[in-house]
């Protein structure tokens, strides 16, 4: 398991949900190939509204409903391991956005079999 405190880069990166790469969802390859990469982490937030740079707002209110809802993708690591892992991005987002932040690690730590079985059960770990 990847160890991961103090400085380190957040890369957030923004497209639509129904961006593709190869019949796939470009969220889903993205994330896969971030864990093939061994990031630390990888984590997709589904938008409820948004716009981006063809200013066309897309929302999931019922009246006005999108197909293609914004999606981000957000990675904590290193700043080396983010930084190695841009290339991927070169290839994959055709359009969308990709932010760098830098960002303080406070705390990673992964479940064991145990809290996972508590959590299953209606008891949060933390």
């Amino acid at each position: 398991m990847t160890r991961l405190t103090g400085n380190a880069l957040r890369l957030t990166v923004f497209v639509g949900e129904n961006d593709t790469w190869h019949h796939k969802p470009l969220y889903s390859e993205i994330v896969h190939r971030a864990h093939a990469a061994g990031l630390a982490g990888a984590s997709v937030f589904h938008g409820v509204e948004g716009f981006g740079a063809s200013s066309r707002i897309h929302t999931a209110r019922l009246l006005s409903l999108s197909e293609d809802l914004p999606v981000a993708i957000v990675i904590v690591d290193s700043e080396e391991r983010v930084q190695a892992f841009l290339p991927h991005l070169d290839e994959l987002v055709v359009d969308g956005l990709a932010v760098l932040d830098e960002c303080h690690v406070i705390r990673y730590a992964g479940r064991t079999k145990n809290q996972d079985e508590t959590d299953a059960k209606g008891k949060n770990s933390l």
